[in-house]
């Protein structure tokens, strides 16, 4: 049986400090998938009359979730505040549970910025169940040739698969919560139907192109389609060359609080992470 649409969410722009992003989550009625509490598709410009180290996102805090970066086009080069200290490539995926705090910076790399290039990416934040919050943080990447990968039966969709388990694949990303993260990309025409957990709340976000879901209708880009969990199956075809996230989770089910980059589970919980970070218990990343 296929699983049926439970809402169609556009992604609206949203001005994140005077850069424009695409957030189809959450939304005035939706405000969380869970585990899935944010997704922003963003493009980012460069130019080489500033060196890369100025440019991007330059040092935040996290705690008590995972920030997780699909670098669609272009390089990020991630720094954080426990030594780690990478460039990804397009195609490739940075994990970074963020546990009892970690300050990072997401960068262009310096030969993007020499090429006045520009980067794609979308980020995705995953909260993690109460007792993971304060775990050490965990930073993990994997080179694109590594990611487990299967095609549809027509040879038309080849699947990546970030995390979780399918078709007697296993991820190789370490997660805090049952998941299953596919990063798919279609041609025109391809078919291929999906079996997921039908506990798990499960999603799909179109980068790009254009996909059709059988018993509901074409979906266009930019759009982040969420089923009702009964049933397990989700049959797409492609309308048109297509790249496309399946997010689909066990929900967590615990309550959360959110205040910008800490996601707790109490007030009090909150109003620690701003004192730890403020003495600098998150760590120092100085940037070189």
């Amino acid at each position: 049986m296929h699983k049926k649409v439970k809402y169609l969410l556009p992604a609206s722009d949203v001005n994140m400090g005077g850069v424009i992003v695409k957030q189809p989550l959450p939304t005035q009625h939706v405000q969380q998938i869970d585990p899935f509490l944010l997704l922003h598709h963003a493009k980012f410009s460069f130019t080489e009359l500033a060196p890369a180290i100025q440019q991007g996102l330059g040092p935040h805090p996290h705690r008590g979730f995972t920030p997780v970066s699909f670098v669609i086009k272009g390089e990020v080069h991630h720094r954080d505040s426990r030594g780690n200290n990478q460039i990804a490539k397009a195609g490739e995926v940075q994990w970074m549970h963020a546990g009892a705090g970690i300050i990072h910076s997401e960068r262009p790399s310096q030969d993007l910025v020499e090429e006045n290039g520009m980067h794609e990416i979308i980020q995705l934040w995953i909260n993690s169940p109460a007792e993971k919050k304060m775990q050490q943080p965990k930073y993990q990447y994997i080179k694109e040739k590594d990611i487990p990968t299967f095609s549809s039966e027509d040879g038309q969709i080849k699947n990546k698969l970030i995390a979780g388990s399918y078709d007697n694949l296993r991820g190789k990303i370490q997660t805090e919560s049952e998941l299953l993260v596919l990063w798919n990309k279609a041609k025109t025409g391809g078919t291929q139907t999906y079996s997921i957990n039908e506990n798990f709340n499960a999603t799909i976000y179109i980068i790009s192109g254009e996909l059709r879901v059988k018993g509901f209708g074409k979906v266009e880009k930019e759009s982040l389609v969420f089923f009702e969990n009964e049933n397990t199956d989700i049959e797409i075809t492609a309308n048109a060359d297509s790249e496309f996230l399946i997010l689909a989770g066990m929900p967590i089910g615990e309550k959360i609080v959110q205040q910008g980059p800490f996601v707790m589970n109490t007030e009090t919980q909150i109003l620690e992470a701003m004192r730890d970070y403020r003495m600098g218990k998150m760590g120092l990343l100085i940037e070189e």
